[in-house]
């Protein structure tokens, strides 16, 4: 069996099945000793042979000196030491039962047949069991003085010697085998469970810069693009030398980029968007109607229905940024006087519209950008729909439906601001 056939796996599964033949080691050498000593004892009670006594003794010292040397070896796998420790073993066995025919030597069958299988590769051990079950037949042979009537007998003892020992050896080394390719497919399946995180762990990676992208794009590219639009204004102002208006749009840079700022620092921490800080979601939206209409004159009207309760962190963080891509929409591309922002609490969901007036445009002539793209991301990620409806001339509506999970009691009352 070689532990069987010398396995040179390194998985923990295969190395646990190595340290545990490991631990069995005490148990061979027990055995072994056990056997010998009972050999020996045997043999000297026994009557001496033709040679005397101290000849068997003698071999039954090189057998226990073989084994001490070379088989403790062969037991923890090394094969050259097993295989000369089997070599010297069945020689020295022989050569007692050569000398003695009487002797009980026979008992160290009991302990040398497991140790061939265990020390040596299977073919070496079959091969093993042949030759040492032969060539005590013929010995017995020799010694009954070529007598024919005993090759029955011999012939008969040995098959069924050599049948017993090979199937109790074969049996034990299949055993052994199916103990470690269990042990390998148990490796395999912790080495494709290792790959199959780290391939988790780098789509979340992947997942988390889209959702950064995304809260850069909905939060920090449009305030930006606020305080360009208010310098730019502030700057117009100056110039027609209306210091009043200038000073406004001053004060509207300074507040956006406080807000910014903010967003930047809650990004960074992975919390809450600014605006829902110590705000329920119906406040957010009204503050950020009441900023569209300061910072660019456009008509924000913001109106809640229904019973509002909070969603949870992830849906009203959705929401929000749904109003938010919508609104920066419409005050770069719609071109519109009047934008309507609803928020309607249904019993089953929250449906929150944002139409406007403006010139609208084609949704089949082709991508309608990265900001919608994100929309639908963000929906999808809390079980919600997106629906645009656009025609040129006619205005845009769009429209986001997130499932209702009412997580706690309402904090605050929105109202309603024009």
């Amino acid at each position: 069996m070689s532990e069987p056939d010398h396995v040179t796996d390194t998985g923990d599964s295969s190395a646990d099945l190595v340290a545990m033949w490991r631990r069995q080691e005490p148990f061979w050498h027990a055995v072994f000793a056990a056997v010998w000593v009972a050999a020996v004892v045997v043999a000297l009670l026994d009557e001496p042979g033709p040679s005397g006594r101290w000849p068997s003794l003698l071999l039954f010292a090189v057998i226990a000196a073989a084994y001490a040397v070379l088989g403790v070896r062969g037991i923890r796998q090394d094969e050259r030491a097993g295989l000369a420790y089997q070599v010297l073993a069945w020689g020295a066995l022989l050569g007692i039962q050569a000398l003695d025919p009487g002797t009980e030597s026979w008992m160290l069958y009991f302990v040398l047949f497991p140790q061939l299988w265990a020390m040596v590769r299977v073919r070496w051990a079959a091969v093993g069991t042949v030759l040492a079950l032969a060539a005590f037949g013929v010995l017995r042979f020799v010694q009954s003085g070529f007598d024919r009537q005993i090759v029955g007998p011999i012939l008969v003892s040995s098959v069924i010697s050599l049948a017993v020992s090979l199937a109790l050896g074969l049996f034990i080394n299949r055993i052994v085998q199916e103990a470690h390719t269990r042990a390998r497919t148990i490796d395999e399946l912790r080495a494709t469970q290792a790959r199959l995180a780290a391939v988790e762990r780098d789509r979340g990676v992947q997942d988390e810069r889209e959702r950064i992208s995304r809260e850069i794009h909905d939060t920090l590219a449009q305030g930006f693009t606020s305080v360009v639009a208010l310098a730019r204004a502030a700057d117009s102002a100056l110039a027609r030398g209306d210091e009043a208006t200038a000073r406004e749009r001053l004060g509207l840079i300074e507040r956006t980029a406080v807000d910014n700022l903010a967003e930047a620092r809650l990004i960074v921490a992975e919390l809450t968007p600014g605006h829902l800080q110590s705000r329920t979601l119906a406040e957010a939206l009204l503050r950020l109607g009441e900023a569209v209409t300061s910072e660019t004159g456009l008509h924000a009207d913001v109106r809640v229905s229904g019973e509002p309760a909070p969603l949870g962190g992830a849906a009203e963080v959705v929401l929000l940024r749904t109003a938010q891509e919508a609104l920066s929409n419409v005050r770069r591309h719609a071109a519109a006087a009047r934008v309507d922002v609803a928020l309607a609490y249904e019993p089953e969901r929250v449906v929150l519209s944002v139409s406007d007036d403006g010139r609208g445009f084609d949704p089949g002539e082709g991508s309608t950008g990265f900001g919608l793209d994100g929309v639908r991301a963000r929906a999808a990620e809390v079980g919600g729909t997106v629906d645009l409806r656009s025609d040129p001339g006619a205005g845009t509506c769009l429209r986001l439906e997130v499932p209702r999970v009412d997580v706690g009691p309402v904090l605050a009352s929105p109202g309603v601001a024009r």
